[in-house]
């Protein structure tokens, strides 16, 4: 119940500051240009789903290979630390034994 009292006092807190800060000429204009692109992205999105689809596919994409060679990087590195590690503890163990 707390929870709920707590996420509800967020969104009435939120909402009431949006509207407080309406009362200032320029946030108006502001906001009222930003509805305005909503408003044409979205319709645009909504006469082209197959578009939107694409773009969101090709995101996708551009978001795996980033991923990949990430990845890649991340395992040589960790490569590159195991052998320099294993140098090191065999010249170790060598000079415990002579």
């Amino acid at each position: 119940m707390a929870k709920r009292r707590l996420f509800t006092g967020m969104l009435v807190g939120a909402v009431a500051g949006g509207l407080a800060a309406l009362f200032d000429r320029e946030t108006r204009e502001y906001t009222k240009g930003k509805l305005k692109n909503v408003k044409a992205g979205s319709s645009y999105l909504i006469k082209n789903p197959s578009d939107a689809v694409h773009k969101v596919r090709v995101a996708f994409d551009e978001f795996n290979t980033k991923i990949s060679s990430s990845s890649e990087s991340a395992i040589n590195a960790l490569e590159q630390v195991e052998s320099t590690l294993e140098k090191y503890t065999n010249k170790e163990e060598s000079s415990r034994i002579e």
